[in-house]
């Protein structure tokens, strides 16, 4: 036990200027953390990596799915640094070219989806394609069934014969019928979608993802985007996790780049070109352009503020 706690400790030494960690005040663990059962170690580097990655803040899931990168970075590199960080998708035992190999994976999208614009209706779409707005997001969140095929089909209608690419947000049904280009999934609704369907109907699918483990789950399916985040703290919707953080968005973005990649969460005008700069191929946001008093010389601004 003293060797784990010893590599756990140059662990987090070593990353804790590198915005990883989250204050454990800051987020409610769901389960209690790992348990290091010595008698049964199959490795002292998952444990201690587990150990570390607990003690960072990150919660038990995603703890455990660093304790097996840490493991297998340490074995493939030939040693324990603990100034490294998983980084590399055999770290994750993620196939970086199964995309391009996997009969099953779904349409491709751009790498680089841009401005990200995730709107409340289908008036919001339109603006934004006068916007000139690479990628939008209907979010509608009616629960008059229809009321959102009213809204999708509209919205459907607003981007026909504009550049602007449209994702449905959870309706995969009605959005094949109205012929989006694509929808966007939480974790929470793949259990229910009918992935065959939406792939063999060509709809690019967006998943969510919040943390290591999400990452690795959405690469199993090979979809067309992965989002990332929340990267900053959000009042739109209830999170499952504490915000992710720059540290780790540049840590996900060097793990997951052969995926288009979006970034998401609280992010506006004062943070967009840092979270640019992750890599990422798109950054989504919703209050930087609904809340402005001019939202087109928004959409101007942030797109600059990408460029930079």
């Amino acid at each position: 036990m003293s060797l784990i706690r010893d590599l756990a400790d140059q662990i987090i030494a070593a990353h804790h200027a590198d915005d990883l960690s989250i204050p454990i005040a800051q987020y409610c663990m769901s389960s209690p953390p790992p348990l290091i059962d010595n008698e049964h170690a199959a490795d002292h580097y998952e444990l201690a990596g587990s150990l570390a990655a607990v003690e960072m803040g990150f919660i038990e899931k995603d703890a455990k799915v660093l304790g097996k990168a840490w493991s297998r970075m340490v074995h493939q590199d030939g040693g324990f640094n603990p100034f490294k960080w998983p980084s590399r998708p055999e770290h994750f035992d993620l196939l970086p070219w199964t995309r391009n190999m996997n009969p099953r994976a779904f349409a491709q999208c751009p790498k680089r989806l841009g401005l990200y614009a995730v709107m409340p209706d289908a008036d919001w779409v339109k603006r934004m394609v006068d916007a000139e707005v690479p990628t939008v997001q209907l979010r509608c969140k009616s629960e008059d069934a229809s009321e959102i095929e009213k809204q999708i089909h509209e919205s459907v209608a607003a981007i026909k014969g504009s550049k602007t690419l449209l994702f449905i947000n959870d309706y995969w049904q009605e959005a094949i019928y109205a012929g989006a280009y694509g929808i966007h999934l939480g974790q929470e609704d793949l259990v229910d979608a009918d992935l065959d369907l939406i792939r063999n109907s060509g709809l690019r699918l967006g998943i969510s993802t919040h943390g290591y483990a999400e990452m690795v789950t959405a690469d199993r399916l090979c979809p067309s985007y992965i989002a990332m985040g929340a990267v900053f703290p959000t009042q739109l919707k209830d999170m499952p996790t504490a915000p992710q953080g720059l540290g780790r968005l540049y840590q996900y973005t060097k793990l997951m780049n052969h995926y288009p990649l979006v970034a998401i969460g609280g992010i506006d005008q004062s943070s967009i070109h840092a979270v640019a700069q992750s890599g990422v191929g798109s950054v989504a946001v919703v209050r930087a352009i609904t809340g402005a008093k001019d939202p087109k010389a928004a959409v101007k601004k942030l797109q600059e503020l990408m460029q930079i």
